[in-house]
């Protein structure tokens, strides 16, 4: 097994790039940009904390809810989850972030790489609330570069297609899951998916 260790190795292997790709890169965001980000319901956000291992992670609500403050700024709300907060730890020891917004039914994707803070500002967490439940914080990202991604992944992957999709019976639960990982927790029932899909309903935002 031969590793690549240099960049001209690597180059070497995969040729110079295109120039529309290398021009592709804008430094803002276009209308293009804008309108993706609108329409986005999804996004992939990736960080890296002080340890150097990388992490990405989904964030999902209705279209449009990272919004668009001017050209190089972008605001996203953080909902509820497992208080974790592998994101917002990495955001505060390393304050660089990428993220991948796509759209169901569109195989293009938008990268979008900048600099993220984290602001708790009651009045700003009041322009995102949902059903009166407001985020904890919102993500004020510093835009630095902008892309289209091309089509080629979603299209291997066939990511939108019905016909790919699978019987999520053939898995067990998330509970089960975990209960086989980690074993039982005590005081934690080990929940069948309807269970967990009616217990999320209620806990959204």
């Amino acid at each position: 097994m031969t590793r690549v260790t240099d960049l001209e190795a690597l180059r070497a292997l995969y040729g110079t790039v295109r120039e529309r790709s290398r021009r592709k890169q804008l430094d803002r965001l276009d209308p293009h940009a804008k309108h993706i980000i609108s329409l986005a319901p999804f996004v992939v956000i990736a960080t890296a904390g002080r340890d150097g291992l990388g992490d990405a992670t989904p964030r999902g609500d209705a279209p449009g809810f990272v919004t668009v403050e001017d050209d190089r700024t972008l605001l996203l709300p953080d909902r509820p989850g497992n208080n974790r907060l592998d994101t917002l730890q990495n955001l505060i020891e390393r304050p660089g972030i990428g993220l991948l917004f796509l759209i169901p039914g569109m195989d293009e994707t938008l990268r979008v790489n900048g600099t993220a803070e984290i602001l708790a500002d009651p009045a700003l967490n009041a322009r995102f609330a949902v059903d009166g439940k407001l985020p904890k914080t919102v993500l004020r990202i510093t835009v630095r570069e902008v892309y289209i991604h091309c089509a080629k992944a979603l299209m291997r992957s066939r990511l939108w297609d019905p016909a790919a999709q699978i019987d999520r019976s053939i898995f067990p639960s998330m509970g089960e899951m975990m209960r086989d990982q980690i074993g039982v927790v005590e005081g934690v029932k080990t929940e069948t998916q309807s269970e967990m899909v009616e217990r999320y309903k209620q806990t959204l935002y």
